[in-house]
């Protein structure tokens, strides 16, 4: 069917609204707009669906999810009646549509006899891993676009362990959607009678209490912040979403007195107003929170994302002004934190491990040989942490203690399988009160642990190729360079060529071949004779190929100079 025909269908389908019909009435003669809303289905993968808001096949709106939540209510038929009994929870973030796509996942899933425990209100990311597995459920659904823009939506789907789902999962949901009629092929009950009928069940401030006692277990020394309490001030943002209300609480049980929130941004709005992008990733994000910070004299503030499953931190530089951290330096804080603390408390396990992400900097590995922890990678996503973390526990080879990517997701405890900015935000506040009584900043520790554990560099870039053919062209640079793969990369020499799809490791210099414990994902990775690691991975949920530099060296300008380096070598990737 062309994506013509398929505009057609969408138009004299019943199941549209008149509002809905003229939305797709009024592109009729803008054939570019017709073929990118129906030129595909939106594609479904371990991440879920990601798209813009409006009406089309590859879009984001009621008609997808409906059609995405029939193929995974059908999923979990298929495991039989015990496991449907187990029902399934239901999140929302702050974005436009969440609660009413929210409510659709519900209506389809009491379609099909399926009980579902959907939150009041908007709720932190982590909280509905957290229902998961307090309320053992089968699976679970997110409606959430993370740190997208305003025009985003998303649908995350999870498994009975609380994780995001595995791949043979997601796997067998998109080949359902494939066979499924996005309008006649869904069974669906009104959300009130599904309510009324007992299918849906509602949580609230039970299930936050109980979350919440879970995080406040993460807290290791409540006494220093006791001790700094009166002094010590940070400002706070949840950039319109659902951190607003569980961060500040969480704060507060911990001991805090001055957590200064920035009062336009604790507006719960899915326009995302006061804000170009709510990405903590970016520094122009907290500009409110900088003006706040100046004016009550606060050293630290702290952002989660709109979901609330990741944050950013900003600290006081030599000059007094503030800085941002990246995911890379806040995990290496909190990661040698985390450390320190069970050690003075004599809590650290004989055993213990640490995750992080292949693309995650290498000086996290550093602070866990000088501490006696192991460390191990996983491929990017926090549903492979959780694998990792559940095989290693249950094999009695390790406990995680803690687990993150450079992409600012941290995760902690046990209680929840995906990256938690309340926990994070609890842990982190609680070394900033510490580094504080110690008369330091974040920025003054991180220049300690450069001396202690040596200097290192990272950065990411985004080559992005949009439009129709970006696909091709992601598909056709990551062909390219399996096909004659660089032996030197910026006149350095590269000593091993690492493909993650098939797990072969290829020794330049000689030509023997190894293999990895790590496979089957589309990510290449070259280890250079100067220490420094390249890699190269196409974006799972939008149309760029992300190039990681992760380097090291006897000094911060060395670093800086091999970043700059690679960087040119990188931007070449594009042509």
């Amino acid at each position: 069917m062309s994506y013509r025909d398929t505009y057609e269908k969408w138009l004299a389908s019943p199941a549209l609204s008149e509002a809905e019909r003229a939305e797709l009435k009024a592109i009729s003669n803008d054939d570019k707009e017709i073929e990118s809303r129906f030129f595909a289905p939106l594609e479904f993968g371990t991440a879920g669906l990601r798209g813009t808001m409006c009406v089309g096949l590859h879009q984001m709106n009621v008609h997808v999810i409906r059609h995405a939540t029939q193929a995974f209510a059908e999923v979990i038929l298929a495991e039989g009646p015990d496991a449907v009994k187990k029902g399934v929870a239901v999140c929302h973030d702050c974005r436009n549509h969440g609660r009413e796509f929210a409510e659709e996942v519900c209506s389809v899933m009491a379609g099909n006899g399926i009980p579902t425990r959907i939150f009041d209100a908007l709720r932190p990311t982590p909280e509905v891993s957290f229902a998961i597995r307090e309320y053992g459920c089968i699976a679970g659904v997110n409606v959430t676009a993370s740190h997208n823009p305003k025009e985003y939506n998303g649908y995350k789907v999870y498994w009975a362990d609380g994780a995001q789902l595995p791949p043979h999962h997601a796997d067998a949901i998109a080949k359902k959607m494939g066979e499924i009629d996005i309008f006649d092929g869904i069974k669906r009950m009104d959300y009130a009678e599904a309510v009324k009928a007992g299918l849906v069940t509602i949580m609230g401030g039970e299930t936050d209490e109980k979350f919440l006692a879970n995080v406040m277990g993460q807290a290791t020394d409540k006494a220093v912040v006791a001790k700094v309490a009166d002094q010590f001030k940070m400002v706070y943002t949840p950039f319109h979403g659902t951190g607003h209300k569980l961060i500040p609480e969480a704060l507060k049980r911990l001991g805090m007195k001055h957590v200064i929130c920035v009062p336009e941004q604790m507006v719960l709005d899915g326009n995302f107003p006061t804000v170009v992008s709510p990405n903590p990733e970016n520094p122009e994000g907290f500009a409110l929170a900088i003006e706040l910070a100046d004016k009550e004299g606060a050293d630290f503030i702290l952002g989660s994302d709109p979901d609330a499953d990741r944050i950013g931190l900003m600290v006081r530089g030599k000059d007094g002004k503030f800085i941002v951290l990246t995911g890379n330096q806040t995990g290496v804080l909190l990661l040698d934190y985390v450390i320190g603390a069970k050690k003075r408390m004599g809590t650290l396990p004989a055993n213990a491990v640490a995750l992080k992400t292949i693309v995650t900097t290498e000086m996290a590995r550093k602070v866990c040989e000088v501490n006696g922890v192991k460390m191990f990678d996983t491929f990017t996503g926090f549903k492979f942490m959780a694998e990792k973390k559940n095989a290693l526990e249950e094999a009695g080879e390790g406990k995680v203690i803690f687990s993150y990517e450079e992409s600012y997701g941290y995760m902690l405890g046990d209680y929840v399988r995906d990256k938690d900015a309340v926990t994070a935000s609890l842990v982190a506040s609680e070394m900033a009160a510490w580094y504080y009584d110690r008369g330091m900043t974040l920025y003054d520790a991180l220049q300690e642990l450069y001396v202690k554990y040596g200097d290192y560099q990272e950065k990411t870039l985004n080559l992005v190729m949009p439009g129709l053919d970006g696909l091709q062209k992601m598909a056709q640079l990551m062909a390219d360079l399996r096909a004659q793969p660089p032996v030197e990369i910026a006149g350095v020499a590269v000593k091993e060529q690492k493909d993650y799809k098939d797990g072969s490791v290829v020794t330049v210099s000689s030509g023997a071949r190894g293999q990895m414990e790590l496979k089957g994902s589309n990510v290449l990775r070259y280890e250079l004779s100067d220490g420094t690691s390249l890699i190269v991975r196409p974006s799972g949920t939008e149309p760029k190929v992300k190039v990681y530099i992760l380097t090291s060296g006897a000094s911060k300008a060395e670093c800086t100079d091999k970043v700059a380096k690679y960087a040119a070598w990188a931007e070449t990737l594009k042509k």
